[in-house]
């Protein structure tokens, strides 16, 4: 009766929300306001309910096995068996079906694929696709319920670490798909945004350790004359660039009323003709219409279905002409510019390195910190996900296009890096100096050192707030909407622009929330008791 009775294990918020979820529950049970906001805003699509019996047996395969390989002796068979039976019912019945193949229909492209019933929403593959996904998963979820279980009787009768091993990354392979990328036509909203925050959180954790490496680096005899080659070789590279031959253009008519430009303009030229910066243009801003072949723009041009053209000035008549310049292409302007940035970002590490005897790069990592951490967190995220990622696209000529949520995911990954960065530095500094000069003097290697002395007591030390992080970069994602990322706070905005809901789609959402981040606490506060008691 006494261990009943005790709550000190329970958090004293995650407590009021128990006494207040039966509340809750009535709340959103009968009214239909809420009720229907809810649905909108987590996500749930038209037959979500015959997806989740597949997307359970799905988990099961994936982390039963995981959990069995961890687990005691007594503890580890009923979910091994778990496992295996849930791998026997997506290969010997229909009930994994729904899922499966909504995971395909969404995974291909709506627009182009044959495989997708041309405007249906949500999502459904055509009879002959659909039977040949029933089959496909089939035979792949009988191999690996065979594979399973052939690596569990393996590992459980076997000392050897091979076979735990082997099972162990063939699952996780399958349970990041499922959690990460696998569509969840039952919970779409959530399923976005915890796989932002998730996603973003490992990315800022592994580049706040770079950061943090660079940061411990120290300067070499060679580091300096390195960088100084390095900083010469940027700098004559984009004087080579600026002084390559220029490409004669003229504007021929007038600059007012439209003003074709012909295909291959460097961008300099159309700046200077959409905004009039060319002398005796006229006020205000021009109308610009794209011609494919300079051929066309002049017979447009003489026609008067155009007021003017740029083309090359060899093919401009002499008589037409009102303005002509002489510019880079674009490809040797932007080689040019970066090179010079580059030259001139490295003369400046060089330089600092040799007033402070630091090595450039771990100067580098720190002006990157102090310079993410001055930045609002909305602005980052407004910069990647559209004018570099734009740049992004049209340097590469469409090749590199990231759809935006992982443009979001980057950059709240870059912001946050910043924060953990110093968060790590601050753990790294807490261990003492002793155990790495002790380390040191017994033969190990810088690498060596961090890698088994310094990081394990490091990591430790800062799991409280790493675990704050998480929790911030989960309430974060909300801010994914403004790049139309259809997540939680996405959805709600569109439900309450489509009913003029006052009350409920907001507090559904918070609620929502409240909940999220009340779970990731309260796993971070088991981790943080878990490492106090193997501390103590």
């Amino acid at each position: 009766m006494k261990r009943l009775l005790r709550l000190d294990g329970l958090r004293p918020a995650n407590l009021l929300l128990l006494l207040a979820l039966p509340f809750l529950i009535w709340l959103f049970a009968t009214s239909t306001d809420y009720t229907r906001s809810l649905a909108a805003i987590i996500g749930v699509e038209r037959g979500a309910a015959a997806l989740v019996p597949g997307f359970l047996l799905c988990l099961a395969v994936f982390a039963g096995p995981i959990a069995a390989s961890l687990l005691p002796r007594r503890f580890a068979w009923p979910v091994a068996a778990l496992a295996v039976l849930s791998g026997l019912a997506l290969a010997l019945t229909s009930m994994g079906q729904p899922f499966l193949a909504s995971t395909v229909a969404n995974a291909v492209d709506a627009t182009k694929s044959p495989l997708v019933v041309q405007g249906e929403t949500p999502r459904i593959l055509t009879d002959a696709a659909a039977a040949t996904v029933d089959q496909i998963s089939r035979l792949i979820a009988g191999g690996l319920t065979l594979a399973n279980a052939t690596l569990l009787l393996l590992a459980f009768r076997s000392a050897q670490p091979a076979p735990r091993r082997a099972l162990i990354a063939l699952n996780t392979l399958g349970l990041v798909w499922l959690l990460l990328f696998a569509h969840l036509g039952f919970a779409t909203g959530l399923a976005v945004a915890i796989r932002a925050g998730v996603t973003a959180y490992v990315l800022a954790s592994i580049l706040a350790l770079i950061w943090v490496g660079l940061m411990q680096l120290k300067p070499g005899p060679r580091t300096l004359p390195l960088f100084s080659l390095l900083t010469i070789a940027a700098l004559s590279l984009a004087g080579w660039q600026m002084f390559q031959p220029r490409l004669p253009y003229a504007l021929i008519g007038t600059g007012e009323g439209t003003v074709g430009i012909t295909a291959g303009t460097p961008g300099h030229i159309v700046d200077a003709i959409r905004h009039g910066s060319y002398p005796d243009a006229p006020e205000g801003q021009a109308k610009l219409k794209t011609v494919v072949k300079p051929e066309d723009a002049l017979a447009q041009v003489q026609s008067g279905k155009l007021s003017g053209a740029v083309l090359p000035t060899p093919l401009a008549p002499p008589d037409l002409i009102l303005w002509q310049t002489e510019v880079l292409p674009d490809a040797q302007a932007n080689l040019a510019t970066t090179a010079l940035v580059l030259g001139i970002a490295l003369a400046l590490l060089a330089a600092c390195g040799f007033i402070y005897q630091r090595h450039p790069l771990s100067i580098a990592a720190e002006f990157l910190i102090d310079t993410l951490r001055g930045i609002p967190m909305l602005v980052i995220i407004l910069y990647i996900g559209l004018p570099l990622a734009g740049v992004l696209k049209s340097s590469t000529g469409g090749f590199l296009d990231p759809p935006n949520l992982l443009r979001g995911i980057t950059a709240m990954a870059i912001a946050y890096s910043a924060y953990i960065a110093e968060i790590f530095r601050a753990g790294i500094q807490a261990v003492p100096q002793g155990q790495i000069e002790a380390a040191r003097s017994l033969g190990l290697t810088r690498w060596q050192t961090a890698r088994q002395v310094v990081l394990p007591q490091a990591l430790r030390i800062v799991i409280p707030p790493m675990g704050n992080e998480f929790i911030a970069i989960l309430k974060d994602t909300s801010l994914l909407s403004i790049l139309s990322i259809r997540d939680l706070t996405q959805r709600m905005r569109e439900f309450q622009s489509a009913t003029f809901l006052t009350f409920a789609p907001y507090n559904t959402v918070a609620i929502v929330y409240v909940f999220l981040t009340l779970i990731a606490a309260s796993l971070v506060a088991r981790v943080e008791r878990r490492y106090r008691t193997h501390r103590h």
